[in-house]
């Protein structure tokens, strides 16, 4: 495998000094991802400090650790590791050729991520990079750059934020050609206040385009005039996307397919397509057309786009769907557990109730995090969608759910979990034949873990 950083490039990047030569073919900042070949960044972190985990980095193959003293083993000394990460990433980007692409937004945004690069690997353009899991924040951002090979074609990176300003400073490193902001929810109201401030939290990523660059904008939102209008002090172009006929790429008919997936019929900005999408749920319809309002933009191929769009796979912690084998047959059990707010909640639970069960309808919830102060009304209000997705049990995680109990007040068969453990041992104990069962909460809930207790997954 070719270097993806010599060492002479990450002593100019970084003005560190090697203590012994090696080449780099990856970067990683968890240990536990550590490769031979790989370039150890030892960050400094508020609970552990990755200088304790280089020997572990060495034992499972790196090339050398990035650190601010000295250790066994080849490294590139430097005066403070988060710093030599940043000045990696700005020449990583300086040196590229890619068409970059940046990604936010209060929902849709990993998912969204995942599927604009797989629309533009499927294009064979050249090699397509992108942000893996949620890397999105100071640290995670840098490190995308930093992995990005010189050989890249496309680069999709995505950014997140908890706070005014964060996003602005993301932005001003990936300095993309094409910006998209996925949807506006009530994700982080708790940090920032109000539902205006987090669009304009959001539209901090046009701050970092470049000349001429182009604005994805949802034509569906409350707060598109105001994205829009933060979108025209920075963008040489604007593209809306939605189901909204005004939008630029928009959705003509949707219809679902028989695979539980839809069929779409979309407009788009000087042509038509129908495509076949694998993924369930009207949220992802949405999804779809942002995919398309970018892959346009970037003169991508849009057939190929569509093609992808029929053959995305579940994505874990989004969506990914696990056969549970149980007494007298299997059920399904639909895993998103990696995020959750108001409208994504209610957009997956509205999916639940499309699904053919010959079962039940099992929703396994936990708590919504940084709502602020509305919080326990926003918990209470999703009612509402478990009623209309026709759920008949209820496995409820931390007594922050118990609004959401009251709310329903004994209509829906329903038991609070105090633990993720507990939740655990009720889903195991009421899961039958034909079921279908529901696991989303917020990611520090930690509803993954019993995802992979229920479901074996890895």
């Amino acid at each position: 495998m070719s270097a993806l950083w010599t060492l002479a490039e990450i002593e100019a990047a970084t003005g560190g000094v090697a203590s012994a030569p090696f080449e780099a073919t990856g970067v990683t900042f968890d240990s536990r991802e550590a490769g031979p070949g790989d370039l150890f960044v030892a960050m400094p972190g508020t609970t552990s400090d990755g200088h304790s985990f280089v020997d572990q980095a060495f034992a499972q193959g790196a090339a050398a650790a990035l650190v601010s003293r000295a250790v066994t083993g080849p490294h590139v000394l430097v005066a403070d590791v988060a710093e030599a990460l940043t000045a990696m990433a700005i020449e990583a980007r300086r040196r590229t050729q890619a068409t970059v692409i940046g990604v936010t937004g209060s929902v849709g945004k990993t998912s969204t991520k995942e599927a604009l690069a797989a629309a533009l690997a499927r294009s064979r353009k050249g090699p397509v990079h992108r942000s893996v899991k949620s890397y999105n924040n100071h640290t995670g951002v840098p490190l995308s750059l930093a992995r990005m090979p010189r050989e890249t074609r496309f680069a999709v990176l995505e950014m997140g934020m908890n706070h005014a300003g964060e996003i602005a400073g993301l932005t001003r490193l990936v300095r993309p050609h094409v910006a998209l902001v996925t949807a506006i929810a009530s994700a982080h109201v708790e940090q920032l206040g109000s539902m205006e401030a987090i669009a304009d939290a959001k539209g901090e990523i046009f701050e970092g385009l470049e000349d001429e660059g182009t604005a994805v904008i949802p034509e569906d939102s409350p707060y598109r005039d105001r994205l829009v209008k933060a979108a025209l002090a920075h963008a040489g172009r604007t593209i809306t996307f939605g189901r909204n006929d005004d939008a630029d790429v928009a959705t003509m008919q949707a219809a679902r397919s028989d695979d539980g997936g839809s069929l779409v019929s979309a407009r788009l900005v000087d042509s038509e397509l129908t495509f076949t999408l694998s993924q369930r749920g009207d949220h992802w319809i949405s999804n779809a057309m942002a995919v398309l309002a970018v892959v346009e933009a970037v003169g991508g191929d849009l057939a190929a786009a569509g093609l992808a769009l029929a053959d995305l796979g579940g994505l874990k912690g989004r969506g990914e769907r696990h056969r549970v084998a149980v007494e007298g047959g299997e059920a399904l059990l639909i895993d998103e557990s990696y995020n959750a707010n108001p409208a994504s909640m209610a957009a997956t639970l509205a999916s639940l109730g499309s699904e053919q069960v010959s079962g039940r309808r099992i929703a396994v919830l936990g708590p919504m995090r940084e709502l602020g102060p509305d919080a326990a009304a926003m918990h209470a209000a999703l009612a509402g969608p478990v009623r209309e997705a026709k759920v008949e049990r209820l496995v409820l995680v931390g007594e922050e759910m118990s609004g959401l109990s009251d709310a329903l007040d004994g209509e829906i068969e329903s038991v609070i979990a105090d633990t993720v453990e507990e939740a655990v041992r009720l889903v195991q104990a009421i899961l039958g034949p034909g079921d279908v069962v529901l696991v989303k909460a917020s990611n520090s809930v930690g509803l993954a873990a019993l995802v992979q207790r229920v479901a074996g997954a890895d």
